[in-house]
């Protein structure tokens, strides 16, 4: 793979990592009762900390199966959109679903939107090199 490509590829990996990490710690605390100042809604909560599993598998394989990491960046993009379109369905004011919850899910989406960008770019390269 050209430099540039597998550097991009290992950010991508690492952050991803990183990022799984960090949501699984805050949706496991959450779960256990730290709030984080806001209303928390629950199914959200518990998909947001299941989801933090698959954001680290997928920079886990990114390392090592960059097709397979494609696939995974996909789902999880497909995941988080509908998880947004939901909670902006059920979103009113003083309701279930904090402004808060809004803005964080908008955040998961367009990180995990870059994040496949970049790994379906780096794939496309690859396989036009046959």
């Amino acid at each position: 793979m050209h430099l540039p490509r597998r550097r991009a590829v290992q950010v991508v990996a690492v952050a991803a990592a990183l990022f799984g990490v960090a949501t699984v710690i805050a949706g496991t605390r959450a779960l256990f009762g730290a709030g984080p100042g806001y209303v928390v809604y629950l199914p959200l909560l518990r998909f947001n900390a299941i989801m933090g599993v698959a954001y680290l598998a997928v920079g886990v394989v990114a390392w090592r199966n960059l097709k397979l990491a494609v696939d995974g960046a996909a789902a999880i993009c497909v995941l988080n959109l509908c998880a947004l379109a939901f909670i902006g369905w059920l979103y009113t004011p003083g309701g279930p679903v904090a402004t808060e919850s809004l803005q964080a899910m908008t955040f998961r989406t367009v990180v995990w939107l870059v994040f496949f960008s970049v790994l379906a770019w780096a794939n496309r390269a690859i396989a036009a090199k046959g």
